[in-house]
């Protein structure tokens, strides 16, 4: 599902800087910040030389997170080595001093399920997991830095078995894949057998073959069916939700038949905002968009209620954000809603660079990497390049200066990997 239009990285690199600027700026605090800030000497390296921190000590932004039970940490351009990498320093940070437990990227929900899977109980490849899941809208996620993460996590958890598991969570309805489907199966099987024929009625043509790729179907559900089809899609799976839901409770009383169950609606909620939201007209964009965000924050919440501990959510910063940089278009941002529900339960983090190389994908199939320069001076990148420490952080924001592109993992067909660096003064 294509669940953003081609938009301007640029105008997303802007946004995120001038972020970054704000945040410096604001998180000043006290009666001699506010009279620095009005003073017309006070300038840019003044609020950043006050709030910045270099990135090679993490514990500044650990005492930033505080108590927040979910940190949206985000990225101005998909695919950025950088980004990533800096992401699971982070990750990896916040499991060993903050007691974080689980990994929410911004992928489908099925996905998730099968990764997870890997993650707790060694079960599958992760790499073949990835190549089948990580297409379409998220091949920008199929990279050998991702499968790093991925594997950590797995041997962190075969190694700390006295330790809370790790896990691995996505958040997004863009492909309904078939374990959410089996999942909800094999629950039927155990508890409500009766139920079994309707729900797999109402699923017959939406279930995916065993064979099916995740790219093309999400491509033929946006652009081949048509609307009326959508919403007839939509329509079972919101059925099959709404029967499960409101009678489909297990017979028994146990706790683990109750787990069962909660697990069931979910993986059927899941299926529903998949095709509710491939069934917005093309006319209702912001429409599709406000879904999406909150869907995303609604999995999100979900599984923080039922596995506890606390999520570190990875997303692009204009879902994590606490509000739209585009309200037009994107009028709810997955981060305003967890901010709302959560309040300071929820964090967010954006990162933003400088200048560099990157695999800009306004359309994402369109492999080639994507060059560039300082922005504005008006915005804050540049002030932060300039007067920042090296690899500076701000409250709420992080800062990566150097950047390099990061592609699929090679090897496989159709892909391509590209290794460049950018010379940050160059």
């Amino acid at each position: 599902m294509s669940h953003a239009r081609p938009a301007s990285r640029r105008r997303l690199l802007g946004l995120a800087t001038a972020t970054a600027l704000t945040a410096g700026t604001a998180g000043t605090g006290g009666a001699g910040g506010a009279a620095a800030q009005n003073s017309p000497a006070a300038g840019p390296a003044d609020a950043l030389n006050r709030s910045a921190h270099p990135l090679d000590d993490l514990d500044a932004l650990g005492r930033m997170v505080g108590g927040a039970r979910i940190v949206g940490l985000g990225e101005a351009s998909h695919s950025g080595h950088e980004f990533f990498t800096l992401k699971q320093r982070v990750f990896r940070h916040l499991v060993a001093t903050k007691g974080f437990i689980t990994f929410a990227l911004e992928a489908s929900w099925s996905t998730g399920l099968r990764l997870d899977a890997y993650v707790t109980r060694g079960v599958g490849d992760p790499a073949q997991i990835m190549g089948d899941e990580f297409q379409g809208q998220y091949v920008f996620w199929n990279t050998q830095e991702h499968l790093d993460l991925i594997d950590w996590m797995r041997r962190y958890n075969v190694a700390h078995p006295d330790r809370p598991q790790l896990y691995f969570v996505g958040n997004d309805l863009g492909f309904p894949g078939r374990t959410a489907f089996d999942q909800i199966s094999g629950y039927l099987a155990q508890y409500r057998p009766d139920l079994t024929a309707d729900i797999a009625a109402s699923y017959a043509s939406l279930r995916p073959e065993a064979d099916t790729e995740a790219g093309p179907r999400m491509a033929n559900q946006l652009y081949a069916r048509s609307a009326t089809e959508r919403k007839a899609d939509a329509d079972e799976a919101a059925t099959a939700l709404a029967l499960l839901r409101d009678r489909g409770r297990p017979y028994g009383a146990d706790k683990y038949s109750r787990e069962a169950y909660a697990w069931a609606v979910q993986n059927a909620t899941a299926i529903a905002q998949s095709f509710t939201g491939y069934a917005f007209p093309d006319e209702q964009f912001s429409e599709r968009m406000r879904y999406r965000d909150r869907a995303m924050a609604t999995n999100a919440a979900w599984w923080l209620r039922h596995r506890g501990g606390r999520i570190l959510l990875a997303s692009n910063n204009g879902h994590i954000a606490y509000a739209s940089d585009n309200p037009a278009e994107f009028p709810e941002t997955t981060g305003a809603v967890l901010h709302r529900r959560l309040g300071g339960d929820y964090v967010s983090v954006g990162l933003a660079f400088g200048e560099g190389t990157i695999n800009a994908l306004p359309d994402y199939t369109a492999q080639q990497p994507r060059t560039y320069r300082p922005a504005h001076r008006a915005r804050g990148g540049p002030n932060l390049a300039r007067h920042g420490p090296p690899h500076p952080f701000l409250r709420p924001v992080l800062v990566d200066r150097q950047h390099r592109s990061a592609g699929w993992r090679p090897g496989r067909r159709g892909s391509w990997f590209c290794r460049r660096s950018c010379d940050p003064d160059g």
